[in-house]
C-alpha cells in the first residue's frame, strides 16, 4: 500500500503496482524516485496543519543512488513564510554534515506540482532517524544519572559546535528534538526554525527590536517559543546563538531532575530555576556549568561552543580515579562492608539512631537508582522497629510525587508507599488517580475501594470516582458519585460544574443551567468559572437563546483562553446569528488542551469540519 502525496485527495491508499492515484491521478513516483509508505503524523484535512510528514522510500539520486527508506516532510499550503522556512531548513541540512545531524542533499529539496491545481507542494527529503526522542526516554526510564548526562551533554555541544561554526543556530533546542539512538548516539532533529547568523541578521535584531511575522490567518510561523525552554530574548524576537546555550541548559535540568521545568521553583526575579536540591546527585562543577549556559543575558552566558568544550576538558568528572570512587559497584560494596560492620554495632547499642541511618542510607540507594538495595535497608529497618513503616511510606510517597509525570514511575513509587503502610488514603487516592490516567480500570475500581473504606465521607474521593466514571462513559454512575461529592461538601463548585455537564449531555438543559449558576455563586477560581459559564452557555444555545448563550461563551473564552469546548459552541452560536464565526471556528480547531478529548468536543471539531469542506 502506497499514499497519493495530494492532500486534497479523497481515497489516498493506493495498491503498490499503480503509477497514479486512483481518486485523483496524480503520481504516485514522485518526481521519479519517491514513493510515500506511510504517514509518521496523522492525516486530516485541517485547513490550519502546515505540514505532513511520511516515511518514504526513496530510489535515489546522482548523489546517492541506493535506494533506502527515509523520511519527507511535505508543505500542503504555498504560502511564502511557510516556503521560506522550508527553505532555509533545507539550507541547513544540505550544509550541516555530522552524524548526529540527519542527512539532505541539494536534490532532496523537491517541488511537486498538483495535477489540475495551481498548488505546489514543497518537500524535503532526509535521513530517518531509528530510536525515540529524550521526551519518551525520560517518561520511559526516569531522571538520568551524571555519567549519563555528561556523555550526552558532550555529544550535543560537539553537534552544536558544528552547527553554530557553520554560520546556524537551532533555535528549538528541547528533549523533543534530540533522538537517543539504539547505538547509544544522540542525533539533534528539527531544524525547521534554525536561522543563518549572517550580519545583516544581527544587525536587524539590534536595531528594530526584532520582528514576528505570520500568515493572513494571524497565526505566527516565525516566533519560535518553546515554554520554560526558549530564552527571554529570543521570545523578543532577538535570537542569538547563545540562545542555543539557554534552552541546552533548560534541557538537561530537566533531565537530570526528570521534573517538567514549569513544576521547578525560581528565584525572586524568576530569572533562574532552583533545581540543584532536586538533582543532588550532579556534582557542582558541572552544575555550575548548567547554570553558567541559562545566564539571564546572552553576554552572561558562554560566547561560543568552543569556551564549552574548554570547560568540559577541566570538569573532575573527566578524572578516572573520580570515576572509580563515583561508580555503582564501587558505593554499593562500600555501603555493604561498612554497613554490615556498623549495623552489628548499632543494633546492640543505638537502636533508634540505627534505624534512622538504615532509612537514611535506603533513601540515598533510591535515589540513585538503586531500588532492590534500597529495600533490603527498609526492610532491615522494620524488622528492627516496626513503627518505621511511616517514614519508610512517606519518602516513597514523596518520590512519586516527584515523579508524577511519568506515570508508570510514580505508580511503582506509590504501591510501593502503600506497602509500607497501607492505610495511607492519600497514597490509595494518587494511586488511583495514577491508574486511571493509565486506563488500568482495575487498580481504579480496588483503589478506590480501599480508601472509601477508610475515609466514607470524604467529597474529594467520590468527586475523583465520578471522574474516573465519567471518563469511561458510565454517565449514570459518575452522576451518582458527584451527587455524593455535592452533598459532603456543598462548597465545591467542581461536582456542580461536572453535574451540569452530564445535564447538557443528557438534554436536560434547564437543570444544567440551575447547577451550573448555583457553582458560579461558590468560586473565584477563573477555569472553573470559565468550564460553569461554558455549560450555561451550551444550555442557552440548545433552548435556542442565542444572545445569552453569547454572553456566557465569550464570558468562558475571556476568563481561560483555552477553553476549546467554549470555542467550539461560540462558533455555533455565531453562525445561527449570521456572524463570522472564523475566529472562534479556527481556535476549536486548532488549539490543544485538556478538553480537547472530550467526546462532544470531538464531534463539534468534526462537524465544523464537516461544514468548512462542504462550503
Amino acid at each position: 500500500m502506497v499514499y497519493c502525496i495530494n492532500h486534497l485527495c479523497n481515497q489516498r491508499h493506493n495498491p503498490n503496482d499503480i503509477e497514479n492515484c486512483l481518486a485523483c491521478g496524480n503520481p504516485l513516483l514522485i518526481n521519479k524516485r519517491i514513493r510515500l509508505l506511510r504517514p509518521l503524523c496523522p492525516l486530516n484535512k485541517d485547513p490550519y496543519s502546515y505540514t505532513e510528514v511520511f516515511e518514504v522510500e526513496d530510489s535515489g539520486t546522482t548523489l546517492y543512488p541506493k535506494s533506502q527508506v527515509r523520511v519527507m516532510k511535505v508543505l500542503k499550503w504555498s504560502e511564502p513564510k511557510l516556503i521560506e522556512l522550508i527553505r532555509e531548513e533545507a539550507l541547513a541540512l544540505q550544509v550541516l554534515k555530522h552524524p548526529g545531524i540527519p542527512d539532505s542533499t541539494i536534490d532532496d529539496y523537491l517541488i511537486v506540482p498538483l495535477k489540475d491545481t495551481l498548488l505546489e507542494l514543497h518537500c524535503l527529503v532526509m535521513q530517518m532517524i531509528e530510536g525515540e526522542n529524550l521526551r519518551e526516554w525520560l517518561k520511559a526510564y526516569g531522571r538520568i544519572p551524571q555519567s549519563v548526562a555528561f556523555d550526552w551533554f558532550s555529544q550535543l555541544i560537539n553537534i552544536l559546535d558544528v552547527v553554530h561554526r557553520s554560520g546556524f543556530f537551532h533555535r528549538d533546542i528541547k528533549p523533543e528534538n534530540i533522538i537517543h539512538q539504539p547505538d547509544g548516539k544522540l542525533v539533534l532533529i528539527d531544524f525547521g526554525a534554525a536561522r543563518q547568523i549572517t550580519r545583516s541578521y544581527l544587525t536587524k535584531i539590534s536595531t528594530s527590536g526584532g520582528t514576528s511575522t505570520g500568515l493572513g490567518s494571524g497565526h505566527e510561523i516565525t516566533s519560535i517559543v518553546t515554554p520554560f525552554f526558549t530564552s527571554s530574548e529570543q521570545i523578543n524576537g532577538q535570537g542569538v546563538p547563545q540562545s542555543d546555550f539557554f534552552a541546552l541548559g533548560r534541557t538537561f535540568v530537566n533531565l537530570v531532575t526528570g521534573i517538567p521545568l514549569m513544576d521547578l521553583p525560581q528565584n525572586q526575579d524568576n530569572s533562574r530555576l532552583i533545581w540543584r536540591d532536586k538533582a543532588r546527585h550532579i556534582d557542582k562543577p558541572f552544575a555550575d556549568l548548567l547554570d553558567y549556559l541559562m545566564a539571564p543575558a546572552p553576554g552572561q552566558r558562554p560566547q561560543s561552543t568552543q569556551i564549552i568544550l574548554e570547560r568540559l576538558k577541566k570538569l573532575p568528572i573527566q578524572n578516572k580515579f573520580y570515576r572509580l570512587t563515583k561508580s555503582k559497584v564501587f558505593i554499593t560494596n562500600a555501603f555493604i562492608l561498612g554497613g554490615l560492620t556498623i549495623l552489628f554495632l548499632v543494633k546492640t547499642l543505638f537502636l533508634p539512631w540505627a534505624v534512622n541511618y538504615l532509612i537514611s542510607e535506603g533513601e540515598k540507594l533510591e535515589a540513585a537508582d538503586n531500588s532492590q538495595s534500597a529495600q533490603k535497608y527498609f526492610d532491615l529497618a522494620l524488622k528492627i522497629n516496626s513503627q518505621s513503616n511511616r517514614s519508610i511510606s512517606s519518602f516513597y510517597f514523596d518520590k512519586a510525587a516527584r515523579n508524577i509525570n511519568n506515570q508508570n514511575l510514580a505508580k511503582k513509587y506509590y504501591e510501593l508507599s502503600i506497602k509500607y503502610n497501607d492505610r495511607d488514603a492519600d497514597a490509595l487516592n494518587n494511586l488511583a488517580l495514577i491508574c486511571q490516567q493509565l486506563n488500568e480500570v482495575k487498580c481504579v475500581k480496588d483503589n478506590y475501594e480501599k480508601v472509601l473504606k477508610l475515609m466514607p465521607g470524604d467529597s474529594e474521593v467520590h468527586y475523583g470516582l465520578g471522574s474516573f466514571y465519567d471518563d469511561q462513559g458510565k454517565y449514570d454512575l459518575a452522576e451518582k458519585e458527584y451527587l455524593i461529592a455535592k452533598k459532603l461538601n456543598t462548597q465545591s463548585a467542581y461536582p456542580l460544574n461536572n453535574l451540569a455537564r452530564l445535564k447538557n449531555l443528557k438534554g436536560d438543559y434547564e437543570q444544567a443551567t440551575k447547577l451550573a449558576l448555583e457553582g458560579l455563586t461558590l468560586t473565584e477560581n477563573p477555569e472553573i468559572q470559565a468550564a460553569l459559564y461554558k455549560n450555561l452557555g451550551w444550555a442557552s444555545l440548545m433552548q435556542k437563546k442565542l444572545v445569552e448563550a453569547s454572553k456566557y461563551l465569550e464570558k468562558a473564552t475571556q476568563l481561560d483562553s483555552e477553553r476549546i469546548d467554549a470555542f467550539c459552541l461560540l462558533a455555533q452560536v455565531y453562525e445561527a446569528q449570521g456572524k463570522d464565526s472564523r475566529t472562534p471556528g479556527e481556535v476549536c480547531l486548532l488549539t490543544v488542551s485538556s478538553t480537547a478529548s472530550l467526546p462532544e468536543v470531538q464531534e463539534w471539531r468534526q462537524k465544523l469540519l464537516d461544514r468548512v469542506f462542504n462550503k
